[in-house]
Protein backbone atom coordinates (compact mmCIF):
# COMPACT_ATOMS: atom_id res chain seq x y z
CA UNK A 1 0.00 0.00 0.00
CA UNK A 2 1.21 3.72 -0.69
CA UNK A 3 1.46 5.97 2.01
CA UNK A 4 -0.78 9.04 2.55
CA UNK A 5 2.03 11.35 1.46
CA UNK A 6 2.54 9.40 -1.56
CA UNK A 7 -0.88 9.11 -2.72
CA UNK A 8 -1.29 12.79 -1.84
CA UNK A 9 1.88 13.34 -4.04
CA UNK A 10 0.97 11.37 -7.22
CA UNK A 11 -3.34 12.62 -6.72
CA UNK A 12 -2.04 16.32 -7.33
CA UNK A 13 0.50 15.21 -9.88
CA UNK A 14 -2.25 13.42 -11.83
CA UNK A 15 -4.66 16.92 -11.35
CA UNK A 16 -1.46 19.44 -12.88
CA UNK A 17 -1.45 16.80 -15.51
CA UNK A 18 -5.27 17.32 -16.45
CA UNK A 19 -5.00 20.69 -15.93
CA UNK A 20 -2.38 21.13 -18.55
CA UNK A 21 -4.07 18.79 -21.33
CA UNK A 22 -7.52 20.85 -20.97
CA UNK A 23 -5.18 23.94 -21.36
CA UNK A 24 -3.97 22.63 -24.28
CA UNK A 25 -7.41 21.38 -25.74
CA UNK A 26 -8.47 24.72 -25.23
CA UNK A 27 -5.82 26.70 -26.84
CA UNK A 28 -5.80 24.00 -29.93
CA UNK A 29 -9.70 24.62 -29.93
CA UNK A 30 -9.08 28.31 -29.93
CA UNK A 31 -6.45 28.69 -32.67
CA UNK A 32 -9.22 26.57 -35.00
CA UNK A 33 -11.70 28.72 -34.13
CA UNK A 34 -9.44 31.65 -35.29
CA UNK A 35 -8.54 29.91 -38.47
CA UNK A 36 -11.66 29.11 -39.13
CA UNK A 37 -13.31 32.65 -38.84
CA UNK A 38 -9.92 33.88 -40.86
CA UNK A 39 -10.98 31.47 -43.64
CA UNK A 40 -14.77 32.60 -43.42
CA UNK A 41 -13.80 36.10 -43.70
CA UNK A 42 -11.20 35.24 -46.60
CA UNK A 43 -13.67 33.60 -48.67
CA UNK A 44 -16.33 36.53 -47.78
CA UNK A 45 -13.92 38.91 -49.09
CA UNK A 46 -12.91 36.83 -52.90
CA UNK A 47 -16.83 36.21 -53.16
CA UNK A 48 -17.85 40.37 -52.71
CA UNK A 49 -14.72 41.18 -54.60
CA UNK A 50 -15.88 38.37 -57.74
CA UNK A 51 -18.97 40.12 -56.99
CA UNK A 52 -18.25 43.52 -57.95
CA UNK A 53 -16.38 41.93 -60.58
CA UNK A 54 -18.94 40.35 -62.33
CA UNK A 55 -20.95 43.32 -61.94
CA UNK A 56 -18.61 45.72 -63.52
CA UNK A 57 -18.60 43.14 -66.52
CA UNK A 58 -22.42 43.08 -66.48
CA UNK A 59 -21.90 46.69 -67.53
CA UNK A 60 -20.41 47.03 -71.09
CA UNK A 61 -20.04 50.62 -72.48
CA UNK A 62 -22.58 51.87 -74.94
CA UNK A 63 -21.77 51.06 -78.59
CA UNK A 64 -21.29 54.56 -80.31
CA UNK A 65 -23.57 54.73 -83.91
CA UNK A 66 -24.01 56.99 -86.64
CA UNK A 67 -27.58 58.10 -87.84
CA UNK A 68 -29.10 59.89 -90.44
CA UNK A 69 -32.58 61.26 -90.49
CA UNK A 70 -34.65 59.99 -93.22
CA UNK A 71 -35.51 62.80 -95.81
CA UNK A 72 -37.55 63.98 -98.45
CA UNK A 73 -36.06 63.81 -101.73
CA UNK A 74 -37.68 65.23 -105.21
CA UNK A 75 -38.20 63.05 -108.11
CA UNK A 76 -34.77 64.25 -109.40
CA UNK A 77 -33.69 62.29 -112.25
CA UNK A 78 -30.08 62.87 -112.09
CA UNK A 79 -26.66 60.41 -111.92
CA UNK A 80 -23.04 60.75 -111.43
CA UNK A 81 -20.57 58.54 -112.58
CA UNK A 82 -16.78 58.68 -112.23
CA UNK A 83 -14.81 57.93 -115.28
CA UNK A 84 -11.19 59.04 -116.36
CA UNK A 85 -9.72 62.13 -119.04
CA UNK A 86 -8.13 60.66 -122.35
CA UNK A 87 -7.36 61.97 -125.80
CA UNK A 88 -9.21 60.64 -128.71
CA UNK A 89 -7.00 58.82 -130.00
CA UNK A 90 -4.26 56.89 -128.05
CA UNK A 91 -1.42 55.11 -129.83
CA UNK A 92 0.98 52.20 -128.24
CA UNK A 93 4.24 52.49 -129.80
CA UNK A 94 5.94 49.04 -130.23
CA UNK A 95 8.30 47.32 -132.39
CA UNK A 96 7.71 44.64 -135.43
CA UNK A 97 10.52 43.13 -134.62
CA UNK A 98 12.65 41.84 -131.99
CA UNK A 99 16.42 42.96 -130.45
CA UNK A 100 18.38 45.24 -128.69
CA UNK A 101 17.67 49.34 -129.05
CA UNK A 102 20.37 51.11 -129.88
CA UNK A 103 18.85 54.23 -130.70
CA UNK A 104 16.15 55.79 -128.19
CA UNK A 105 14.32 59.34 -128.84
CA UNK A 106 11.97 59.46 -126.53
CA UNK A 107 10.66 61.29 -123.13
CA UNK A 108 7.77 61.75 -121.27
CA UNK A 109 6.21 65.23 -122.47
CA UNK A 110 8.03 65.54 -125.71
CA UNK A 111 6.09 66.62 -128.98
CA UNK A 112 6.62 64.49 -131.92
CA UNK A 113 5.89 64.62 -135.59
CA UNK A 114 4.59 62.25 -137.91
CA UNK A 115 7.41 60.30 -139.31
CA UNK A 116 9.88 61.54 -137.09
CA UNK A 117 12.12 58.78 -136.41
CA UNK A 118 11.90 57.75 -132.30
CA UNK A 119 13.63 54.76 -131.73
CA UNK A 120 15.70 51.40 -133.45
CA UNK A 121 17.02 48.18 -133.02
CA UNK A 122 20.09 46.87 -133.70
CA UNK A 123 18.76 44.55 -136.61
CA UNK A 124 21.59 41.79 -136.55
CA UNK A 125 19.48 38.90 -137.42
CA UNK A 126 17.40 40.83 -139.83
CA UNK A 127 20.50 42.24 -141.68
CA UNK A 128 21.95 38.24 -141.88
CA UNK A 129 18.63 37.25 -143.61
CA UNK A 130 18.96 39.74 -145.87
CA UNK A 131 22.24 39.21 -146.56
CA UNK A 132 21.51 35.41 -147.49
CA UNK A 133 18.48 36.25 -149.17
CA UNK A 134 20.45 38.29 -151.85
CA UNK A 135 23.02 35.62 -151.90
CA UNK A 136 19.59 33.35 -153.25
CA UNK A 137 18.71 35.77 -155.32
CA UNK A 138 22.09 36.32 -157.19
CA UNK A 139 22.37 32.15 -157.30
CA UNK A 140 18.71 32.29 -158.23
CA UNK A 141 19.67 34.49 -161.36
CA UNK A 142 22.86 32.53 -162.40
CA UNK A 143 20.90 29.59 -162.43
CA UNK A 144 17.82 31.04 -164.70
CA UNK A 145 20.50 32.48 -167.00
CA UNK A 146 22.23 29.26 -167.81
CA UNK A 147 18.93 27.71 -168.16
CA UNK A 148 18.57 30.11 -170.97
CA UNK A 149 21.40 29.40 -172.38
CA UNK A 150 20.60 26.09 -172.36
CA UNK A 151 17.04 26.25 -173.89
CA UNK A 152 18.12 28.44 -176.76
CA UNK A 153 21.09 26.04 -177.61
CA UNK A 154 18.39 22.97 -177.69
CA UNK A 155 16.36 24.60 -179.28
CA UNK A 156 18.47 25.70 -182.07
CA UNK A 157 19.56 21.59 -182.20
CA UNK A 158 15.59 21.40 -182.02
CA UNK A 159 15.00 23.67 -185.04
CA UNK A 160 17.70 21.87 -187.41
CA UNK A 161 16.61 18.20 -186.30
CA UNK A 162 19.45 17.78 -184.00
CA UNK A 163 17.99 17.69 -180.97
CA UNK A 164 14.41 15.56 -179.99
CA UNK A 165 11.27 17.09 -178.98
CA UNK A 166 12.01 15.83 -175.27
CA UNK A 167 14.89 17.73 -174.96
CA UNK A 168 13.65 20.62 -176.07
CA UNK A 169 10.72 20.50 -173.58
CA UNK A 170 13.18 19.19 -171.11
CA UNK A 171 14.97 22.59 -171.45
CA UNK A 172 11.59 24.45 -171.52
CA UNK A 173 11.25 22.78 -168.22
CA UNK A 174 14.25 24.31 -166.41
CA UNK A 175 13.78 27.12 -167.67
CA UNK A 176 10.95 27.49 -166.50
CA UNK A 177 11.67 26.94 -163.06
CA UNK A 178 15.09 28.62 -162.55
CA UNK A 179 12.66 31.58 -163.53
CA UNK A 180 10.21 30.97 -160.76
CA UNK A 181 12.88 30.43 -158.26
CA UNK A 182 14.35 33.86 -159.12
CA UNK A 183 10.79 35.68 -159.05
CA UNK A 184 10.51 33.76 -155.51
CA UNK A 185 13.97 34.98 -154.50
CA UNK A 186 13.29 38.47 -155.38
CA UNK A 187 10.38 38.45 -153.38
CA UNK A 188 12.41 37.33 -150.16
CA UNK A 189 14.64 40.13 -150.92
CA UNK A 190 12.03 42.70 -150.69
CA UNK A 191 10.59 41.03 -147.16
CA UNK A 192 13.83 40.83 -145.98
CA UNK A 193 14.44 44.56 -146.46
CA UNK A 194 10.89 44.89 -144.79
CA UNK A 195 12.43 43.35 -142.08
CA UNK A 196 14.83 44.96 -141.51
CA UNK A 197 12.67 48.50 -141.76
CA UNK A 198 10.62 46.84 -138.96
CA UNK A 199 13.42 47.55 -136.55
CA UNK A 200 12.93 51.38 -137.06
CA UNK A 201 9.89 52.94 -134.99
CA UNK A 202 8.61 55.87 -136.48
CA UNK A 203 5.88 58.60 -135.02
CA UNK A 204 2.90 57.24 -136.69
CA UNK A 205 1.06 60.96 -136.11
CA UNK A 206 1.53 64.03 -134.29
CA UNK A 207 1.16 63.93 -130.95
CA UNK A 208 2.89 63.93 -127.39
CA UNK A 209 4.04 61.18 -125.49
CA UNK A 210 2.19 60.38 -122.50
CA UNK A 211 4.18 56.72 -121.24
CA UNK A 212 7.67 55.46 -121.91
CA UNK A 213 8.31 51.73 -121.02
CA UNK A 214 11.58 51.45 -122.56
CA UNK A 215 15.18 52.41 -122.18
CA UNK A 216 18.24 52.07 -124.37
CA UNK A 217 19.81 48.89 -124.40
CA UNK A 218 16.96 47.47 -123.26
CA UNK A 219 16.50 43.67 -124.95
CA UNK A 220 12.67 44.06 -126.39
CA UNK A 221 10.82 41.77 -128.54
CA UNK A 222 7.75 41.99 -131.65
CA UNK A 223 4.85 43.72 -130.15
CA UNK A 224 6.00 44.61 -126.94
CA UNK A 225 5.21 48.26 -125.69
CA UNK A 226 7.71 50.90 -125.84
CA UNK A 227 6.02 53.85 -125.51
CA UNK A 228 2.26 55.54 -125.02
CA UNK A 229 1.66 58.39 -127.96
CA UNK A 230 -1.51 60.64 -127.68
CA UNK A 231 -2.46 61.91 -130.90
CA UNK A 232 -5.73 63.33 -130.44
CA UNK A 233 -6.79 66.72 -130.96
CA UNK A 234 -9.83 66.22 -128.47
CA UNK A 235 -10.32 65.04 -125.18
CA UNK A 236 -13.08 62.66 -124.59
CA UNK A 237 -14.09 60.94 -121.29
CA UNK A 238 -14.05 56.90 -120.51
CA UNK A 239 -16.25 55.63 -117.96
CA UNK A 240 -18.55 52.05 -117.64
CA UNK A 241 -21.88 52.67 -116.37
CA UNK A 242 -24.84 50.07 -114.89
CA UNK A 243 -27.37 48.07 -116.74
CA UNK A 244 -30.17 50.13 -114.75
CA UNK A 245 -29.08 53.30 -116.39
CA UNK A 246 -27.84 51.84 -119.71
CA UNK A 247 -30.39 52.26 -121.75
CA UNK A 248 -31.19 55.48 -120.84
CA UNK A 249 -28.57 56.89 -122.70
CA UNK A 250 -28.24 57.75 -126.17
CA UNK A 251 -25.78 58.93 -128.36
CA UNK A 252 -25.04 63.02 -128.56
CA UNK A 253 -27.37 63.58 -125.16
CA UNK A 254 -25.63 66.45 -123.32
CA UNK A 255 -23.93 66.18 -120.01
CA UNK A 256 -22.53 68.13 -117.72
CA UNK A 257 -18.34 67.54 -116.12
CA UNK A 258 -16.85 68.55 -113.63
CA UNK A 259 -12.89 67.71 -112.03
CA UNK A 260 -12.23 67.10 -108.62
CA UNK A 261 -8.52 68.71 -109.68
CA UNK A 262 -9.92 71.42 -111.00
CA UNK A 263 -12.13 73.50 -109.13
CA UNK A 264 -15.19 75.76 -109.58
CA UNK A 265 -14.99 74.78 -113.26
CA UNK A 266 -17.67 73.00 -115.20
CA UNK A 267 -17.50 71.65 -118.69
CA UNK A 268 -19.84 70.42 -121.25
CA UNK A 269 -19.62 67.01 -123.29
CA UNK A 270 -21.85 64.94 -125.04
CA UNK A 271 -22.32 61.02 -126.09
CA UNK A 272 -20.09 59.32 -128.92
CA UNK A 273 -20.02 55.75 -128.22
CA UNK A 274 -22.38 53.56 -126.08
CA UNK A 275 -21.15 49.92 -126.37
CA UNK A 276 -24.30 47.15 -126.73
CA UNK A 277 -22.33 44.72 -124.68
CA UNK A 278 -21.09 44.53 -120.65
CA UNK A 279 -17.30 45.26 -119.73
CA UNK A 280 -16.32 41.56 -118.12
CA UNK A 281 -13.91 43.06 -115.88
CA UNK A 282 -16.07 45.55 -114.46
CA UNK A 283 -19.43 44.35 -114.97
CA UNK A 284 -19.96 48.42 -117.01
CA UNK A 285 -21.24 49.14 -120.11
CA UNK A 286 -18.10 51.49 -121.46
CA UNK A 287 -19.28 54.64 -122.67
CA UNK A 288 -17.13 57.48 -124.37
CA UNK A 289 -17.62 61.26 -123.80
CA UNK A 290 -16.27 64.27 -126.14
CA UNK A 291 -15.72 67.17 -123.96
CA UNK A 292 -16.97 70.22 -125.76
CA UNK A 293 -15.00 73.14 -124.00
CA UNK A 294 -11.70 71.59 -123.06
CA UNK A 295 -8.64 73.51 -122.05
CA UNK A 296 -5.21 73.01 -121.28
CA UNK A 297 -5.55 71.98 -117.94
CA UNK A 298 -7.65 69.36 -118.57
CA UNK A 299 -4.26 66.05 -118.61
CA UNK A 300 -4.77 62.68 -120.22
CA UNK A 301 -5.38 60.08 -116.81
CA UNK A 302 -7.76 62.86 -114.76
CA UNK A 303 -10.14 60.91 -112.81
CA UNK A 304 -13.59 63.45 -113.92
CA UNK A 305 -17.77 63.30 -112.59
CA UNK A 306 -19.97 63.06 -115.11
CA UNK A 307 -23.29 64.34 -114.67
CA UNK A 308 -26.16 62.79 -116.58
CA UNK A 309 -29.85 64.24 -116.06
CA UNK A 310 -32.71 61.77 -117.18
CA UNK A 311 -35.88 63.62 -117.49
CA UNK A 312 -37.01 66.44 -116.14
CA UNK A 313 -34.61 68.19 -113.50
CA UNK A 314 -37.61 68.40 -110.97
CA UNK A 315 -40.55 66.77 -110.43
CA UNK A 316 -43.70 67.11 -108.09
CA UNK A 317 -43.67 63.69 -106.17
CA UNK A 318 -41.70 63.51 -102.91
CA UNK A 319 -40.04 60.13 -102.08
CA UNK A 320 -38.17 58.96 -98.95
CA UNK A 321 -34.45 58.69 -99.43
CA UNK A 322 -32.19 56.71 -97.05
CA UNK A 323 -28.30 55.88 -98.10
CA UNK A 324 -28.22 52.67 -99.13
CA UNK A 325 -25.06 51.35 -96.55
CA UNK A 326 -28.30 51.68 -93.86
CA UNK A 327 -30.41 48.85 -95.17
CA UNK A 328 -29.96 45.29 -94.70
CA UNK A 329 -31.44 42.09 -95.39
CA UNK A 330 -32.58 39.14 -93.89
CA UNK A 331 -34.59 35.94 -94.36
CA UNK A 332 -37.65 38.10 -93.81
CA UNK A 333 -36.74 40.87 -96.40
CA UNK A 334 -35.09 44.40 -96.12
CA UNK A 335 -34.86 46.43 -92.67
CA UNK A 336 -33.26 49.35 -91.15
CA UNK A 337 -32.11 50.10 -87.49
CA UNK A 338 -34.50 52.74 -85.88
CA UNK A 339 -33.19 54.80 -83.64
CA UNK A 340 -35.58 55.44 -79.84
CA UNK A 341 -34.58 57.86 -77.51
CA UNK A 342 -37.92 57.42 -75.36
CA UNK A 343 -37.57 57.02 -71.44
CA UNK A 344 -33.90 58.81 -71.12
CA UNK A 345 -32.28 55.46 -73.29
CA UNK A 346 -31.31 55.35 -77.00
CA UNK A 347 -32.16 52.17 -78.00
CA UNK A 348 -32.03 50.42 -81.94
CA UNK A 349 -35.00 48.86 -82.95
CA UNK A 350 -35.32 46.52 -86.11
CA UNK A 351 -37.38 48.15 -88.81
CA UNK A 352 -38.91 46.28 -91.85
CA UNK A 353 -38.85 48.36 -94.96
CA UNK A 354 -40.43 48.02 -98.21
CA UNK A 355 -37.39 49.72 -100.51
CA UNK A 356 -37.88 50.74 -104.49
CA UNK A 357 -35.11 52.08 -106.79
CA UNK A 358 -31.76 52.62 -105.94
CA UNK A 359 -31.17 56.79 -107.03
CA UNK A 360 -27.54 58.15 -106.10
CA UNK A 361 -29.04 59.86 -103.00
CA UNK A 362 -29.91 55.62 -101.93
CA UNK A 363 -32.49 53.86 -102.01
CA UNK A 364 -35.98 54.94 -102.09
CA UNK A 365 -38.02 53.71 -99.00
CA UNK A 366 -42.06 52.80 -100.38
CA UNK A 367 -43.35 51.66 -96.46
CA UNK A 368 -42.19 51.43 -93.76
CA UNK A 369 -40.37 54.58 -92.41
CA UNK A 370 -41.69 58.48 -92.09
CA UNK A 371 -39.40 61.43 -92.58
CA UNK A 372 -37.70 63.01 -89.88
CA UNK A 373 -36.63 59.06 -88.07
CA UNK A 374 -33.03 58.77 -87.30
CA UNK A 375 -31.85 55.46 -88.63
CA UNK A 376 -28.48 53.92 -87.93
CA UNK A 377 -26.10 54.18 -91.08
CA UNK A 378 -23.08 52.35 -90.01
CA UNK A 379 -22.49 48.69 -88.37
CA UNK A 380 -25.28 46.84 -89.01
CA UNK A 381 -24.07 43.49 -88.87
CA UNK A 382 -23.15 44.23 -85.26
CA UNK A 383 -26.18 45.74 -83.87
CA UNK A 384 -28.89 43.92 -82.36
CA UNK A 385 -32.89 44.55 -81.60
CA UNK A 386 -33.45 46.75 -78.47
CA UNK A 387 -29.33 46.98 -77.86
CA UNK A 388 -28.96 50.35 -76.12
CA UNK A 389 -26.51 52.80 -77.62
CA UNK A 390 -25.10 55.81 -77.58
CA UNK A 391 -25.22 58.95 -80.86
CA UNK A 392 -22.08 60.47 -82.17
Amino acid sequence: MKSPVRRNFYNQELIKKNDFTSSLKSNKLQRMKHTILTLGLLIATIFFVSCKEDKKEEKPPLRPVSYQEVSLLGGEAIRTFSGTANTDKVINLSFRNGGIITEFNLKIGQAVQKGQLLARLDNVQSRLNYENSVSSLNSAESQMNTAKLSLNRVRSLFEKGSAALSDYEAAKNSYRTAVESYESAKRTVSIQQEQIRYGYLYAPENGTIAKVNAEIDENVTAGQNIAVLNAGTDMEIALGLPENVINLIKENMPVAIHFSSLQNKEFNGKITEVSPSIDASTSTYPVRIKIINPTHDIKSGMAANVTFQFGNKQSSIKTLVIPAKAVGEDTEGNFVFLIDESNNKTIVKKQPVTIGKLTSQGFAVTKGLSAGQKIAVAGLQTLLDGQEVKLQ
